[in-house]
């Protein structure tokens, strides 16, 4: 159980990580949630659920919904729109592969870029954008201390983000394939797991 990550002097920050929330979270919102970290220092932390879908909306809906230009739309019309998070619900980040940058661009990490404006949007429509990507709405934020905090008291278990996790595995499958990562069976799991 110890193999997960957990703030450390050395480790403070989970940017570019994976949360998985436990079995035993009581937030409904946040049931079985895999959060990718796109952001997290002494200010707070911002992430996007990456394993769960906004029903009945897909990307090509959301090109013809914002009147894009959609010659490959037809190429994502089984594509899901994914549901970042609870906070403000109508705007869109698209979580890519580093194969993608324009100026709105926000490199995580080495592996991982976050955009959030119209044009990349417009270039996945007219196939340009990233080869990986998830389309979202929404997203999940902290205040300062408060992902700390969750993560100490065993809200969160901390993994590391790969592209199958991301990109290849489906929705369903996430979170337990992400606990499989480290061995773990969330069937298994206490809700005193990690307190000495």
């Amino acid at each position: 159980m110890e193999r997960y990550l957990r703030p450390t002097a050395r480790n403070s920050y989970f940017t570019g990580k994976l949360l998985l929330a436990m079995p035993f979270l009581e937030d409904i919102q946040f049931s079985q949630s895999v959060i990718y970290v796109c952001g997290h220092d002494s200010q707070g932390a911002i992430g996007l659920i990456v394993n769960k879908k906004i029903p009945n909306l897909t990307f090509k809906d959301l090109v013809v919904q914002l009147h894009l230009k959609n010659d490959y739309a037809e190429n994502f019309k089984n594509f899901e729109v994914h549901y970042g998070g609870p906070i403000e619900i109508t705007r869109g980040f698209v979580l890519h592969s580093n194969d993608y940058f324009i100026s709105s661009t926000v490199a995580v990490d080495q592996n991982f870029s976050v955009t959030s404006t119209l044009e990349i949007l417009r270039a996945l429509s007219q196939n340009r954008g990233p080869q990986n990507f998830l389309v979202c709405l929404g997203y999940t934020g902290w205040s300062p201390g408060q992902l700390e905090s969750e993560v100490q008291d065993n809200h969160w278990m901390v993994v590391e983000a790969n592209d199958n996790l991301l990109f290849e595995t489906s929705l369903s499958e996430k979170w337990r394939n992400s606990m499989a990562t480290i061995g773990v069976d969330p069937m298994v799991l206490s809700i005193d797991s990690g307190h000495a």
